[in-house]
C-alpha cells in the first residue's frame, strides 16, 4: 500500500481507476482502525516520535481523488458540500464513543479510541488519532494528523493544530494524561510529553521559547526538532520584558509560556474532577 500511494502521489494519472479508489478505501479503513498513523511512537528518536510521511501523502491523495458532492441532510435548510472521499466518520452504539448531541463533526479517516467523549460542538479532522478515554470538550479542535494520547482532556475552545503539509513535518503530539486548559493552542509540530498540564490560555508553537523556572532552562524548537514540553510540566501563560530599544523604553513585555512547577499530589487533586465527566 505504501508503495502504491507514493507512486500515485508522485505520478498523477490522467484519471483514477476503480483499483485506485479501492486502494484508498483500504488505506482509510486502516486509518480509522488505528493500524496506520501519520506519526507514531519511536523510542530511538529524541522526541520519542517519528513521522510517517507516506500516510500524509495518502490523505492528500484522497483530497486529489475526491470530487465535491452534496453531503447535506437537508440541502435547503443546511447545505454541506465536501470531497466524496472524506464523508463524516460512522459510529454505532457499539463503538464505545460518547458523542453528545449538538453540532459536533468527526471526519472519516481518523482513529477514535474507546471511551472517548465528544462534547458539542467540537471537530476532529482527517488523520487525527485520539486514544482511549480522552475528552474533547466544547468548541475544541483536533486538527489533521494531530496525535492525542490516552486519558487526556482537551478543554473548551482549545486548538490542537493540524500539520498535514509539508508531509515530512512533525504533527502536533499530545501524549497520555495531558490536561490542556481552556482556550489553549498547541501548534506547529509541538510535542507535549505525558502528564503535562497547560493552564488556561497557554499557547505553544515552534517560534516561542518556554522558560522552565524549576530546572533553570529554556526549551526551544530548532530547525530540525520540534518544541518538546517535558513530562509532568505545569505551564502557565507568562510574559518577559523587552530589554532593548523602544520596547524597553515603553515598558513592553512579550508573551511567553512558563513552567512554574512539575505535577505533584496537589496538582492531581485539582484536576481529578475531570474523570467524573467521562
Amino acid at each position: 500500500m505504501q508503495d502504491e500511494i507514493e507512486r500515485l502521489f508522485d505520478e498523477k494519472p490522467w484519471a483514477y481507476a476503480g483499483e485506485h479508489f479501492q486502494m484508498f478505501a483500504e488505506f482509510k479503513k486502516a486509518l480509522n482502525e488505528g493500524r496506520i498513523r501519520a506519526a507514531e511512537p519511536d523510542p530511538s528518536t529524541r522526541t520519542g516520535w517519528r513521522v510517517n510521511a507516506w500516510v500524509k501523502k495518502g490523505i492528500l491523495l484522497g483530497f486529489r481523488m475526491g470530487r465535491i458532492v452534496d453531503m447535506s441532510v437537508n440541502s435547503e435548510r443546511q447545505p454541506f458540500f465536501d470531497k466524496s472521499t472524506f464523508p463524516v466518520k460512522r459510529f454505532t452504539d457499539t463503538s464505545g464513543v460518547r458523542i453528545v448531541p449538538g453540532g459536533s463533526s468527526i471526519r472519516d479517516g481518523c482513529y477514535i479510541g474507546t471511551s472517548v467523549t465528544c462534547m458539542p460542538p467540537m471537530y476532529i479532522n482527517v488523520g487525527a488519532y485520539v486514544d482511549d478515554g480522552t475528552m474533547v470538550d466544547s468548541h475544541a479542535l483536533v486538527g489533521s494528523c494531530a496525535q492525542v494520547g490516552k486519558g487526556c482532556h482537551i478543554s473548551a475552545a482549545s486548538q490542537i493544530g493540524g500539520v498535514l503539509e509539508p508531509v515530512g513535518a512533525m504533527p502536533v503530539i499530545v501524549e497520555d494524561e495531558v490536561l490542556v486548559g481552556g482556550n489553549c493552542g498547541i501548534y506547529e509540530g509541538t510535542v507535549v510529553k505525558r502528564r503535562a498540564v497547560l493552564g488556561t490560555g497557554t499557547i505553544l508553537n515552534r517560534s516561542t521559547p518556554v522558560y522552565d523556572l524549576v530546572r533553570n532552562t529554556v526549551h526551544r524548537a530548532t530547525d530540525d526538532e520540534p518544541l518538546v514540553i517535558p513530562e509532568e510540566a505545569v505551564i502557565v501563560a507568562g510574559s518577559r520584558a523587552v530589554t532593548s530599544g523602544p520596547g524597553k523604553e515603553w515598558g513592553i513585555s512579550v508573551y511567553t509560556p512558563v513552567i512554574v512547577k512539575y505535577r505533584d499530589a496537589k496538582t492531581d487533586t485539582k484536576i481529578q474532577l475531570e474523570d467524573l465527566l467521562r
